[in-house]
């Protein structure tokens, strides 16, 4: 397969890197550090890349996007994954709350989000994981009752990424007595609404990353549900795979990659014999990631991407991401577990390390995907 997207995709990642090295300091590892000014910074730039259509390229133009195809929305993905996302926390919504808003919203639903979410000045999250149910969502058991003419939910969400700081939450609950996928819904829900509480969980990840989320009768008005009741796990299936697809951290390894073999260039000269061949295995990989994750994009461009194209792209990105990580922390030997702006490449090799092992679950676990695409492999073959 060629890797080259074309000239206008190389246009694209200049004229992003550019603005990358002109508003983002030196070092920067993203918007999860212990400098609150991180988050700050990600806010501003998100604000800087919506004023230069750079932010929901992809978006019909309606919605305030560009118009533009789903190849140069991967531009972007790759050059802000690479960077260390710094988009920050907008990329929920960005990723995926605003397609499926657009996807199964009503017309007033969209006129209320989106905007908002071009112009990257909300922040969303996502309560779908439960302490009973981890990655079976379908084992969910926060409720939705019926309230005149809304709704209260009760239960708790775990492992919510940017609950603390998140404006919104795009939230699964049952409705009714079903079980599985039977009465799950779909609801738009403000985090500053009566009976919700985020508590902090304190992680390697860094700050404020994960959180907890409990719900003690939370009112949600008839504008909060999204799309049909009951209808929730057609959203949910849409929106893990545009998630999937999403997290570009292949890039990041091709990224990381490049930087240390420069510092090798100017310090330690070549590689011993079995690091070599372990970084040429890694950067196989990591083409092999990028390659099953075009793949979905091409099927996202046709009206997917299917469940079983963006499970296969996240498994190999989650492989090579651990490969790498362990890689580059062999090459750096006793200095690998530095960190801060002294540290190999100012950190972000321990960052990285750190980031690698919570993938192995991050968007559903690892044998999650591997369930799907055998799934899918099994109806194929029968």
């Amino acid at each position: 397969m060629d890797f080259d997207l074309g000239e206008e995709a190389a246009l694209l990642r200049g004229r992003l890197r550019a603005l990358i090295d002109a508003n983002m300091p030196p070092g920067f590892l993203g918007a999860f550090t212990d400098d609150p000014s991180d988050l700050a910074t990600t806010q501003e730039f998100c604000a800087l890349l919506a004023r230069e259509g750079l932010l929901t390229v992809a978006w019909p133009t309606e919605y305030g996007g560009q118009g533009g195809s789903v190849w140069a929305q991967t531009v972007v993905r790759e050059e802000m994954w690479a960077h260390h996302e710094p988009r920050g926390a907008q990329y929920m919504g960005l990723n995926w709350v605003g397609p499926a808003i657009m996807a199964f919203g009503d017309d007033e639903q969209k006129r209320r989000h989106l905007p908002p979410i071009a112009e990257g000045s909300v922040i969303w999250c996502q309560g779908f994981s439960e302490p009973d149910a981890g990655s079976d969502l379908a084992a969910l058991s926060t409720r939705a009752t019926e309230d005149g003419d809304g709704w209260r939910l009760r239960g708790q969400k775990i492992w919510t990424s940017y609950a603390g700081m998140a404006q919104w939450c795009v939230l699964a609950a049952r409705v009714g007595p079903g079980e599985r996928h039977e009465g799950i819904t779909m609801f738009l829900v403000p985090m500053d609404a009566p009976g919700i509480t985020v508590v902090p969980i304190e992680s390697m990840l860094g700050p404020h990353h994960l959180n907890e989320v409990f719900l003690d009768d939370v009112p949600v008005g008839p504008d909060g549900l999204l799309g049909e009741v009951g209808g929730g796990w057609s959203v949910i299936r849409r929106a893990l795979a545009h998630e999937r697809v999403g997290i570009a951290r292949y890039a990041r390894c091709e990224r990381l990659l490049s930087l240390m073999a420069g510092e090798l260039r100017a310090t330690a000269g070549r590689l011993p014999d079995h690091l070599a061949v372990q970084w040429a295995r890694a950067l196989t990989q990591v083409r092999v990631a990028r390659l099953l994750a075009y793949r979905a994009v091409l099927a996202q461009e046709a009206g997917g991407p299917p469940d079983a194209a963006a499970s296969a792209a996240r498994i190999a990105v989650t492989r090579c991401d651990q490969l790498v990580a362990e890689l580059l922390f062999q090459v750096l030997a006793e200095r690998s577990l530095e960190a801060g702006p002294s540290a190999p490449l100012a950190g972000a090799i321990e960052d990285h390390w750190r980031y690698a092992q919570a993938a192995t679950v991050a968007s559903g676990t690892l044998e999650v995907q591997q369930m799907i695409v055998a799934k899918d492999l099994l109806g194929r073959s029968r």
